[in-house]
C-alpha cells in the first residue's frame, strides 16, 4: 500500500475504499494492521543505525577534544556543539516516552 496510514479516521477511511484490505483486516487483523505500520515504528534497524550514528558522533567529538587538548590546540566551539547535541539527542531517544512509558 502506497498511502500511510498515522490515525484511525485514515484506516477507516482505507477499509472503506480497498476491498482487499478490509478482507485481509477480517482474516488477520493483527497482522493486516502491522503491516500499515509506519517503518520507525516497527523497523528496529532504522533505530539502531541513528543510535549509532550517535554514538560515533559522541565518541569523535570527545576523541577530537582530547586529541586537540593533548597537542596543546584549542578545542573548537563546533566541536562541543556536535557533541553536546549529539548527547541530547541520544538521550530524547534512549528515554522513555511519556506517552507510551517506554522508549
Amino acid at each position: 500500500m502506497g498511502k500511510r496510514i498515522a490515525t484511525l479516521g485514515q484506516l477507516a477511511a482505507a477499509l472503506q475504499a480497498d476491498p482487499a484490505l478490509a478482507a485481509r483486516v477480517k482474516d488477520d487483523p493483527a497482522g493486516a494492521i502491522a503491516g500499515l505500520a509506519e517503518p520507525l515504528q516497527t523497523d528496529v534497524w532504522i533505530y539502531r543505525i541513528v543510535v549509532g550514528a550517535l554514538a560515533l558522533a559522541i565518541l569523535g567529538a570527545v576523541g577530537g577534544a582530547i586529541l586537540l587538548a593533548m597537542n596543546g590546540r584549542t578545542i573548537p566551539e563546533l566541536l562541543l556543539a556536535i557533541g553536546s547535541g549529539a548527547v541530547g539527542a541520544l538521550a530524547g531517544l534512549l528515554a522513555p516516552s511519556p506517552a507510551g512509558g517506554t522508549g
